[in-house]
């Protein structure tokens, strides 16, 4: 096959927004921890270009992998017109400090997490955006009463503003 040869794979609606992704996705946590070392990011670039070019579009990646660091291989390997060709998902609500994880869901943080997610895939919008782990201490409603924030940032297929 072709490099240059774009294979279809199927497609699904995921939530009730509208989002449309392929059915198979890219987890990339691997490519920066958990699994060993972190692997060399000519590679993981290679490799996600190539999951691209066969039809799985569909990436996702949190800002606890690496930490950080994945979401910066991401976005690298997003440049050149190859963000246009991907649904785009993080995740937000695993904070490390002082040696220990934390679960966080106050509306600061979350805004806090989405603009530095921005910035470290160097992208304008998130497809989806998410929470990895449940505050148990802050009502869902409240984590998720930054709709007015996320205006503009997060959206759907068909370009309506929403978060999921």
């Amino acid at each position: 096959m072709a490099a240059s040869e774009e294979v279809k794979v199927p497609r699904i609606k995921l939530g009730s927004q509208g989002l449309e992704v392929s059915a198979q996705g890219l987890g990339c946590m691997g490519m920066s921890e958990a699994y060993g070392p972190p692997k060399p990011e000519p590679d993981m670039i290679k490799l996600i270009h190539h999951a691209i070019c066969r039809g799985i579009t569909h990436l996702d990646t949190a800002d606890m992998y690496g930490p950080h660091t994945n979401e910066i291989l991401i976005g690298k390997a997003l440049k050149e017109g190859i963000r246009a060709k991907v649904e785009l998902a993080t995740k937000f609500a695993i904070s490390f400090q002082d040696g220990k994880f934390d679960v966080r869901g106050d509306p600061a943080y979350v805004r806090a997490c989405c603009e530095a997610s921005l910035k470290r895939l160097d992208v304008d919008c998130i497809d989806l955006y998410y929470q990895h782990r449940i505050d148990t201490s802050v009502p869902i409603e409240v984590t998720y009463g930054i709709a007015d924030f996320a205006q503009g940032i997060l959206k759907s297929e068909n370009n309506e503003n929403v978060l999921y």
